[in-house]
């Protein structure tokens, strides 16, 4: 059965008499209210209201969400998760900069001791670098006057020269890594330093605030 919503008078005075009886209300594609003991099956997945015998609506459905909904939810509530994790490791950051440092002075000691670590390994593998290429240019000429001399030169030679090549290659990588790391250490401590700064800040602004209220309480 379904009806319109002028009917409803008189579908209440009915309901009276059956405590049992259970009444919907949905609205169609045109708009158009609807109420009825059953909803039909194309509206099922649409949002509607069940009803109690005085007419007060007792539970409410909401309309089946399409696909599209349900992907655009899980981004959402991906990206919330996100935010989230992204809050507690700052959060976790902020801790061990307050726990660690007690200045920013030990942040700069810190970060300047990172470094010198780092340039000292760049140190060693131009170090490398160098006594390679010095060992490549001796050899080479070694390789030069055998040729001019008319003799051969020992395979063993060339062997050796390929050798110092690629230890060269290795270490200018291995440099270049050292360089990447030194940027890297340069900019987080940067970044800490900033951090730390606000920080400090924030623990200044709420000792004054509780010294205030102290003071006013007295």
């Amino acid at each position: 059965m379904r009806l319109t919503m002028h009917a409803l008078p008189f579908i209440l005075i009915t309901l009276s008499f059956s405590v049992q009886a259970k009444m919907y209300k949905w609205v169609d594609e045109n708009g158009q209210m609807h109420f009825g003991d059953k909803i039909p099956p194309k509206y099922l997945v649409k949002e509607y209201d069940e009803l109690n015998d005085q007419g007060i609506v007792m539970k409410h459905k909401e309309a089946a969400k399409t696909p599209e909904q349900i992907a655009e939810e899980k981004r959402l509530e991906e990206e919330r998760k996100k935010a989230e994790l992204e809050e507690k490791r700052k959060q976790q950051r902020d801790r061990v900069l307050l726990d660690t440092y007690t200045t920013e002075r030990d942040l700069i000691v810190a970060r300047d001791s990172r470094l010198d670590t780092v340039d000292s390994q760049i140190r060693l593998a131009a170090s490398i670098i160098a006594d390679s290429n010095h060992k490549i240019e001796s050899m080479e000429k070694q390789v030069a006057r055998l040729k001019a001399s008319g003799r051969e030169v020992p395979p063993d030679l060339f062997k050796r020269i390929d050798n110092q090549k690629r230890q060269v290659s290795v270490q200018y990588q291995v440099m270049e890594s050292h360089k990447k790391r030194r940027d890297e250490i340069a900019t987080q401590f940067t970044d800490y330093i900033e951090r730390f700064k606000e920080l400090k800040m924030e623990q200044k602004a709420k000792r004054e605030a509780l010294a205030k209220t102290r003071t006013e309480a007295l």
